[in-house]
This record gives structure tokens, sequence and C-alpha cells, in this order.
């Protein structure tokens, strides 16, 4: 813990001695970039990221019929999955509002483990905690605190992987294992899971033992072009891919908060049909706030990718997107997620909920007061 109440990651003197540039994140310390948000973005596209992801919560069901019990309060079937499994879902409130998302491995038919996003382990805690069967017959442990989460993304990240922790731990994407005999003597749980769309894991260690294991990744993959990645490069991966960011691309109305851009009053209180993510959507089932889903599936609003096709100012969250490049023209939506692309030579991208729109429309973002950038309807990933 810091003199000012924030929360420090067992890598925070890794992380100094690395260069990095430490920020405020949702109550922890954590690093936004060591070179720069452009050099990590492109060395993870093209080599290898290293991420300290820490902050994410990291909880344990438990019981006989706890497949059964996630099916019915989540938007996925988890009876679909089978043990060493992982997958991607939402919860929702009775109003079929988004509260949280989460992704989440089967370890056995009564066993699953679940990372939600930093600043909601305690909101979800609460929501599950309200829905469990009167007979005891589940459990929830929150093993946040005594849990480091190590993120090994990018192509090289599998020769990586190998040289450090052996070929039994170089699973495929979406499985998941208990970690296997290594070299190191690393414990703990890994899965073939991140935040940026590239091949990669996600390791779930002890905090004692997660900076021997920073480091000798960083060793092996030197050659290999591995750099520590923050914060910062996350976000750019994240939104290159079309991933939602919870807090910014949708805000569930139960919290009480406005979110930080300028967005008409109960704009992000969003469901999963509208945010147009069919991977974490099974609606062959049911669960709470389903009737919202279902009715947004057959209309309304859904969220959609925008490249922008003329220099200008990037588009930002909070920018409203317009039918014309006209005093008159319409608002379609606003941008929940946007900035330049380093993929795509710092091209601008967004996504933004909209109207009923069509794939390849042209429309146009108030980038700034004074100017309106005219950008295409594009389904992502963007690279």
């Amino acid at each position: 813990m810091s003199e000012d109440g924030l929360t420090r990651t067992a890598l925070y003197e890794a992380h100094l001695d690395a260069g990095a540039k430490m920020v405020e994140f949702h109550g922890f310390e954590l690093p936004i970039w060591y070179s720069s948000i452009q050099d990590e973005h492109l060395a993870t596209r093209a080599g290898a990221g290293l991420f300290d992801v820490s902050h994410m919560g990291f909880l344990r069901f438990s019981g006989d019929g706890v497949l059964s019990w996630l099916s019915s309060i989540s938007t996925q079937e988890y009876l679909n999955f089978a043990s060493g499994r992982c997958g991607y879902t939402h919860f929702l409130d009775y109003n079929g509002y988004i509260i949280d998302d989460m992704i989440f491995a089967v370890k056995s038919e009564n066993e699953v483990l679940g990372v939600p996003n930093a600043s909601m382990v305690e909101v979800m805690l609460d929501w599950f905690s309200s829905l469990l069967p009167d007979d005891d017959s589940i459990t929830i442990d929150d093993i946040s605190d005594e849990t480091s989460i190590l993120a090994l993304q990018g192509p090289s990240s599998t020769s990586v992987l190998r040289e450090v922790l052996g070929a039994a731990n170089a699973i495929g994407r979406f499985r998941c294992q208990e970690i296997a005999n290594n070299e190191l003597g690393i414990s703990g749980w890994i899965q073939g899971t991140g935040y940026t769309g590239e091949q990669g894991v996600e390791i779930f260690l002890g905090n004692t033992d997660a900076p021997r294991l920073w480091a000798a990744l960083l060793e092996a993959g030197a050659d290999l072009g591995l750099v520590p990645v923050g914060l910062g490069a996350r976000d750019t991966l994240r939104l290159e891919k079309g991933y939602l960011l919870s807090g910014q691309d949708f805000l569930w109305p139960g919290l009480g908060v406005e979110p930080e851009a300028n967005l008409p009053d109960g704009f992000l209180a969003r469901d999963t049909g509208e945010t147009a993510v069919p991977y974490g959507l099974d609606t062959e089932h049911d669960f709470v706030g389903k009737h919202r889903v279902i009715e947004s599936l057959k209309s309304g609003a859904k969220w959609h990718g925008l490249e922008c096709l003329e220099r200008g100012p990037s588009p930002r969250p909070g920018h409203a997107v317009l039918s014309a490049d006209e005093e008159d023209a319409s608002i379609l939506g606003y941008v929940t997620s946007g900035g330049p692309s380093p993929s795509l030579g710092r091209t601008g991208i967004a996504m933004a909920y909209l109207q009923p729109s069509s794939l390849g429309q042209e429309v146009w973002i108030q980038s700034s007061p004074r100017k309106r950038v005219k950008a295409s309807i594009r389904r992502p990933p963007f690279v």
C-alpha cells in the first residue's frame, strides 16, 4: 500500500526498475507505459508483451450444481463447457442491464474460476451472494488479494512460455489447467485468454512467486521481442479488437455514478443484445435479464465499429456520430471508445452505440466543435 492509499501489486518494484510511468487506476498504482504506448502496442502485435493485470479480481465458485447455478444468472450456458475450457459472459440485473462481464474457466463440474473487472469485485460479490441457493450448496471465495496475474500476449508468447514453464504449459486458446511441473517450481493456474486479441495466456500465481516469473519471462523473451507493457497499450490493443471496457462501453445504472465521457443520461445502460457480442451469449437457456436481450436482438441500437476515412482529430468517448456533414444532420449515437490505431498508422477508430445502421454506411464523427470527420461503419476487429 502506498502513502496515498493506493494498492501496489507484488510487481511494483519490478515496474520501477523497468522505468515505468506509474498512475492511479481503480485504486491501484500501475504502469501506464514503460517506453511509449505506441512502441509497446506494436511490440505486442509483432513479438510479445508482458502485462501485470493483478488489479483484476479472481473468484472461485464451487459446489454441486455450480454450472447450472451460474447458467441461470448469466448470458452464457456453462453446461456447454467441458472441464478445461474458458468462456466469456455477461451478468445482467433484473431489468436486463449489464452489471459486469467476466472471463470464466471451468476447472471441474463442481468448480469454476472467474475474473471480474478490478472496480467491480465487491459489487459482483454482493450480486452473486444475493442469488445463492438457500441450501448453501454453492460457495464463493474471493482469492483476489492473494493472487498475482501476468498476461503474456503476442505471436511469440508461446515460444517464451515454452522456454520458461515448459511445453506442458503451452495451452491453446480458451483452454485452462493447473500449472504443470516446471523448472522454476511455479504453481498456480494458467489459461489461454487475454485482452489483446493475440495468442497468449494469463497466469495466476501466488504474490511471492510473481516477481520471479516476471523476471524469467522477460529474460527468456528478450531475443523474441518481448517487452513489458502498461495500461495505455492494453487499452489501444483491446480497442483494435473491438473488446468492451467495463465502465466505459457499458455502465451499470445500479452503481449510481456518471460516466467520465459527456454522454446523455443513461446512455451506457446496455444489455448483451446491444453490445453485439455473440460469443458471450446463449439464448437457448433462461437467465436473469433475458427478456431485454431478446427484445434488443430484434431491434434497437447496436455497438458498431467506426474507421475514419480522412484525417482529423481522433474520435473520443462522448463524440456524437451524425448521419451527414450538414447542419441539420441527425445524431445516430455516440462514441464510447476511440482513438488513433497504432497498427493502422494512427488512423482513427472507434466503437459507438448507433441507431439501426448498416455496415459500410458513411457517417460523420463530431470530433471537435468545428470539425466532423467522415468514417465508415464496420465490424471489428480492425486488425
